[in-house]
Order: structure tokens, then C-alpha cells, then sequence
């Protein structure tokens, strides 16, 4: 029997509004939905690949445990109480924080997986929890917490209606947008052009956005702080600070251009690479231009000052006025609003309150960076990791110096991963809990409907029932806590928190939300406002208009003011200004976006990796003759803690002393079952990431402009 749903895509940011056409237990045919209110038909190749993923022969449908024989299959029933009974076995032996939990970003793109994990934490108890978060975006959040309150108050680009974009480390037409969710974003750049507006693209490599952009300025890698603060300067020397209506709420803009005030274009030109002539004139045209956004991502992200970055971004866009400004850096105003609930709650996110065990490192939010994970399972002592929880995540090969990290997993007494797929990460597992494909789960993007450029929602349910005795995310995060807690001799209060979860569920949460929200019906009878049966009622979403000026009652600091300058920041620029010139003489690696890439998991969908080879290095044609190599030959490149073997291609797309690898290779290892993924293995760029190497004000680590050397 054939029949249509309508789905939100889960594979990226862009949550692209599909149609899916389904014949009984097979899909037919993945198409853009016209009707979307934000993607309007929009698709990318990630959402034509869910039908390969759903139907994977090598996805996982039972629970596997590892034997000396091979993995064999248990029952759910054995294989929670398994992995509940050896997690309080170690607690007990070795402390709470000897258990350690990793979650990927899929988490985020799962309602049930992140409102059920923290059920999960919670019974577990344990301080030792890391995430995607240290190896991405934790800058931008910490930049967030410290200025407007809130770690998820992020602001986004207003990029339908800005006459100026100036992007920084990012490349959307690659990412389709990132922490800011905005699909079909190559129409809404080209319109930003068509309507007069300019595009700058600042990036070492030009990327496919920089290819379309007004102007590129391949900058030199790291360096990205040093151009804000030279912007900033700029501004402030030439009188151009504006900040609007922004003044009667904003603390610390003095500071700020304080300073920076030994940041001039001149003083950073050699560094950065860009001549201080360009420098001054980027500041000029984005202070005179009527509509004026700045924007930045991984490639600001992932380097040494990352916090700095984050917080520069901002700022420019505070002193110019283009915060919570049509065309500039807005808040959406999401139907289920996490942030105004948690605010409300107390839960905005805290900072350094506790360092790592090994190298000191600072929390955030409750989280240690990814970075110190493998140390911290070696090295012995109190609280040292025994155990391992990972969910939806590949650390192996997403987190800095991954060979290290493989040979630490060996060593841990248990460790168990709930994921889809036997990969190079849960290969080291003793237990392994694959919850039901995505396709057959309920979808609520709870994070990126608060990262949109316009305010919509939509709730999608099941495409497919799930298979015969197969869990969903949340029951399986559910259950694994009851067991948990139930091991410990939890008392009549855990069994009664357990019911009420068990009766509310994710959709029963989401329910509560879009009724507490912002246009939501409330909780008394006969209010009329947004409720989930409306929404279920609107199968391809619900528009709820444009991104509007919402400052200062949605800032949640407590004096309901911007806090533009944290001295702790402010203070980080000392290190900035000694910042000087690589000194290593060799060549600076980068990462890379691919459209058809996201996740490491991705590579096991063929039409996502048929065609050429896409895990190569890029190299400047002038770096290549130096060193008598030609293009298409296998290459030898060398980091402090590891090499690879590649394919070169030479290619003016990088700057001179930049070399480039994609993110998320490095399939082909014993013990996994990828068949697609290991017949076109790549390398991992993460063989050649230093764990050493991280932001020092955050922990996050530092992916962009690692020093390398390359060899035929």
C-alpha cells in the first residue's frame, strides 16, 4: 500500500522539509517538500540517502555482545541489565566519576535521544560526560553564556534580509548552514547579491561559498582573532561605532575598544596575511552598510582562540548596531522555546567550576573536552576512567589524536554503545544497543528550530513503524536509567520518577513546551494558541514568521543587560597580541566540508560516496613544486602524533602554505561492518589532530592550522 509522509530531514542543520513516498516497508521516492515554510522544496543528497541508511544491511537491529568468539546477539532484556549491573559494579568499586559518557552530535538532532539523556546522566551521576560539543561549537556557547546569559542564546544571521555578509571560517553552501539552520542557503546568498548586498567570505581555502562570494581573503590559518580585533580597532579609530539602540542595554563597550586598541590593521596585516589597506576598507563598508551581519563557524571554532573569535564576532556586531537589527545577527523565537524554559528553571550553563584531573582543563556546562578523554583513561588515580557510555558517536574519528584514543578504549574495564552501526569507535565495545532508525521515531528539532532564520515548527511523525522488539532512542536511555537505579536499590521515589517519565515520554515533553511557549495556547481550557494536535494537524509545518528584534527581554542575564566585556576574555587578549608568526616553517592543515558529508556514519550510504575520491589532500601548486610533487601521487603527511597516506591534488583553491583534508575518514579497520564506508577507507584527518592542542581559555580543540609536513 503506497502512501505519503511528510518529514523533517535529521541528517543536518538545515532540517529540510521532505515528502517521502513509501510502498508498505519500502521507500520509493525522497523529494523536497514545496510546502515547507522554511526549506520550500529544498533537498540536498544526505536526504536522499535516509532510504539507503534505513534499509543498511549493516545496520545493527539487535543488541550484540562481544565474545571471545565474535559478537552474538542478546535480548534487550539481557543487554540493559548487563550493562546496568557492570556500570554500578564499577561504581561502586571505583566512584561514580569512573564511568565516563560520550554523546555525538546526532543526539541533538534527536528530541528524545537529548531530553532522555539527561534521565540517563542523572542516574548515572557521574561528572566525567563529554560531547561533540569541545570538537565544535563550544566557543559560540561559552561566547553566549558570558554575554547574553544563556549558553543556547545564540544569535543568528537575519541572511534573507542583510545587505552585508561577512562569513568567517564557515562554508554553508557545503555545511547548509551551521548553527544557523537555514536551507536552500545558495538561493538566499544569491539573492542577497541580486537585491545589492555583498558577500565576503573570509576562509584559507575558497570554498564553494567563497567561489560565489563579492570577496575572498584567504587568510592564514589561527589568525581570524587578529582580523576582528584590527576590524574593531578600525571602528573605533575612525569614529564609526554605532551601536544604536544597543547602548541602553549593553555594558562593556568601552572596554572592548580599550582593548584593542594595540590591534591595528598594520600591526596584524604579516599575520593574518590580508594587507591592512583590506582590512580597513572591510570595516568601513560593514559599518556604512545599512543591513550588516558577521558570522562565523567551525573554522573559527577549532583554532587556538576560538573564545576570542566567537566573542570578537559578536561584539562587531554589538558596536555597529546590528544585533537583534533586521538584516543583522537576530534570535529566533522558537515554538518550543528550551531556552526561555531552562532560564526559568535556573539552567543557563556554567563555566570552569572544576579541572579536568590530568590537565586541568576547564568544564563547561558540566562537560570536560573531548581532548583530555584518552588521557584521562590512562592515566591512573582517583577517578580515573573505567568505563565507557557512547551514543551516536564516533570519537575515534572526530576527536583530536584518534589512534591515541583507539589505543585507550582498549584498556577500559566496560564499555557500551548505543549506535546503528559497528564502527571504528563501538568496535571496542562489550555491548552494543542499536536503537531504531531515525525514520522510525518521532521528529521535533527542539536545538535548530532556535538556530532558524525564520520562526517555524513542525512535528514529525514515524515514517515506519519500528521493526519487530526494536527501542527508540528514549527507551533505550529510559530503561537503561530504571535498571540503573533500580541496581543501586533505588526507593519507591525512583520507581515513581521512572512511571512519569515512562507516561510523558519525548512527545508528551514537547507537548508541554509548545503550550508554555511563545505562541502557545497555555494550560487553560479554551485558550487558543499553537498546541501539538495543531501542530499535528499542519503535516508540512507551520510559519510563524520572520526573525524579530527581541532584546533585552530575551536576555537572560540577571540584569537583563548585555555583558560585552567578561574581564576573562578581555584579559585572553594578551595572549592574542603575542600571537606571532608560525614558527615552524612547514605547512598548516586545515579541515573540509563536503555537502554529501556530515557524520563518519554517512560514508556507509553508497550514492554518498560513489564517484571520485573525495578524501584527498589539497595542496597550492607553488607548495607542491617546493617539494617536487605532482598531482594524483600518494603522499606522506606527518604531524606530531601521527601520518596518513593520500592522494594529492594541487589546487590554487588553497592559500600558499596550506594543505587540506575532509573531516570524518578513516574507515577500513578490522572488527568494523561497514562494507560501503571500508571499500573507500580515506584517512582520518584526527590521526594527524594533537590532543595537546586546544583553545586554553575553553578546552576546545583546535582543528585549523596544524603544522605538518608532507613528503612524496
Amino acid at each position: 500500500m503506497r502512501k505519503t509522509h511528510f518529514r523533517a530531514c535529521h541528517l543536518c542543520e538545515a532540517i529540510c522539509g521532505l515528502v517521502i513516498e513509501t510502498d508498505r516497508d519500502r521507500i520509493v521516492s525522497i523529494r523536497g517538500d514545496e510546502a515547507d515554510p522554511l526549506s520550500h522544496g529544498h533537498i540536498c543528497p544526505k536526504a536522499v540517502a535516509l532510504k539507503d541508511v534505513h534499509e543498511d544491511p549493516d545496520r545493527l537491529r539487535r543488541p550484540l555482545r562481544r565474545t571471545a568468539s565474535g559478537w552474538a546477539a542478546v535480548s534487550w532484556d539481557e543487554a540493559i541489565a548487563e550493562t546496568a549491573e557492570r556500570v554500578v559494579r564499577v561504581q561502586s568499586e571505583h566512584g561514580r566519576d569512573a564511568v565516563a559518557v560520550y554523546q555525538g552530535n546526532p543526539v541533538v538532532h534527536n528530541h528524545g535521544a537529548l531530553l532522555f539523556g539527561q534521565v540517563l546522566l542523572r542516574s548515572l551521576g557521574t561528572r566525567s560526560r563529554f560531547s561533540a560539543t569541545s570538537v565544535d561549537q563550544l566557543p559560540h556557547m561559552l561566547s553566549s553564556l558570558l554575554m547574553f546569559g544563556h549558553q543556547l542564546l545564540l544569535p543568528v544571521p537575519d541572511v534573507d534580509r542583510t545587505q552585508f555578509f561577512l562569513v568567517l571560517g564557515a562554508n554553508p553552501l557545503a555545511s547548509n548552514g551551521s548553527l544557523m539552520t537555514a536551507p536552500g542557503i545558495e538561493k538566499r546568498l544569491r539573492a542577497l547579491r541580486a537585491r545589492g548586498g555583498k558577500l565576503v567570505v573570509v576562509d584559507p581555502r575558497r570554498t564553494e561559498t567563497a567561489a560565489i562570494a563579492d570577496l575572498h581573503l584567504a587568510i592564514r590559518p589561527g589568525t581570524d582573532a587578529l582580523l576582528l580585533a584590527a576590524l574593531l580597532h578600525t571602528l573605533a579609530a575612525e569614529d564609526r561605532l554605532r551601536p544604536g539602540r544597543l547602548a541602553e542595554f549593553t555594558d562593556g563597550l568601552d572596554a572592548a575598544v580599550a582593548a584593542v586598541k594595540g590591534f591595528a590593521p598594520e600591526s596584524v596585516a604579516d599575520r593574518t596575511g590580508i594587507p591592512a589597506p583590506t582590512i580597513r576598507a572591510l570595516a568601513r563598508d560593514f559599518a556604512q552598510s545599512s543591513a550588516a551581519v558577521a558570522y562565523g563557524r567551525v573554522g573559527v571554532s577549532t583554532q587556538e582562540f576560538g573564545s576570542l573569535c566567537a566573542w570578537l564576532i559578536s561584539v562587531l556586531n554589538v558596536a555597529t548596531g546590528n544585533l537583534d537589527r533586521v538584516g543583522g545577527a537576530m534570535f529566533a523565537r522558537p515554538a518550543a522555546d528550551v531556552v526561555a524554559f531552562a532560564t526559568r528553571i535556573g539552567q543557563r550553563g556554567h563555566f570552569d567550576k572544576g579541572r579536568s584531573r590530568v590537565r586541568g582543563l576547564p568544564e563547561f556546562s558540566g562537560e570536560w573536552p573531548v581532548a583530555v578523554l584518552a588521557e584521562e583513561i590512562e592515566t591512573a588515580g582517583p577517578g580515573q576512567i573505567r568505563a565507557l557510555v557512547t551514543h551516536a558517536g564516533n570519537p575515534v574519528l572526530s576527536a583530536p589524536n584518534g589512534a591515541r584514543l583507539d589505543r585507550a578504549l582498549r584498556g577500559l574495564d566496560f564499555m557500551v554503545a548505543i549506535d546503528i552501526y559497528l564502527n571504528e569507535t563501538t568496535r571496542h565495545a562489550h555491548l552494543i544497543l542499536p536503537p531504531a532508525f531515525g525514520l522510525e521515531q518521532d521528529h521535533y528539532d527542539l536545538v535548530f528550530h532556535a538556530l532558524a532564520v525564520r520562526n517555524t515548527a513542525r512535528y514529525s511523525l514515524p515514517v515506519f513503524r519500528p521493526g519487530p522488539g526494536a527501542r527508540r532512542d528514549f527507551e533505550v536511555l529510559r530503561d537503561l536509567a530504571a535498571r540503573i537505579d533500580a541496581a543501586r536499590g533505588g526507593g519507591w521515589g525512583a520507581r515513581l520518577k521512572h512511571a512519569l517519565l515512562r507516561g510523558l515520554g519525548p512527545r508528551g515533553a514537547v507537548a508541554g513546551l509548545l503550550r508554555a511557549g511563545p505562541y502557545g495556547a497555555g494550560f487553560l481550557p479554551f485558550r487558543r494558541g499553537l498546541t501539538l494536535r495543531r501542530l499535528l494537524a499542519s503535516p508540512h509545518g507551520v510559519d510563524l514568521g520572520p526573525l524579530t528584534p527581541c532584546l533585552p527581554a530575551r536576555l537572560a542575564t540577571r540584569s537583563r543587560r548585555i555583558s560585552l566585556s567578561p574581564p576573562r576574555l578581555l584579559d585572553d587578549l594578551k595572549r592574542l597580541a603575542a600571537h606571532g608568526p608560525s614558527e615552524h616553517g612547514g605547512l598548516s592543515l586545515i579541515g573540509r566540508r563536503d555537502v554529501r558529508s556530515n557524520n563518519s556514519w554517512m560514508h556507509n550510504a553508497e550514492r554518498l560516496v560513489k564517484g571520485r575520491d573525495r578524501c584527498t589532500l589539497h595542496m597550492h601548486p607553488d607548495d607542491a613544486k617546493a617539494r617536487g610533487l605532482v598531482a594524483g601521487q600518494r603522499v606522506r603527511v606527518r604531524s606530531r602524533v601521527g601520518s596518513v597516506e593520500v592522494a594529492l591534488h594541487v589546487t590554487d583553491d588553497v592559500r600558499p602554505g596550506v594543505v587540506c583534508l575532509p573531516h570524518g575518514w578513516g574507515h577500513g579497520r578490522d572488527g568494523t561492518r561497514l562494507r560501503v564506508a571500508n571499500a573507500v577507507p580515506g584517512v582520518s584527518i584526527n590521526d594527524l589532530t594533537d590532543d595537546l592542542l586546544v583553545d586554553p581559555f575553553c578546552g576546545n580543540a583546535q582543528f585549523s592550522g596544524i603544522a605538518v609536513e608532507v613528503t612524496g
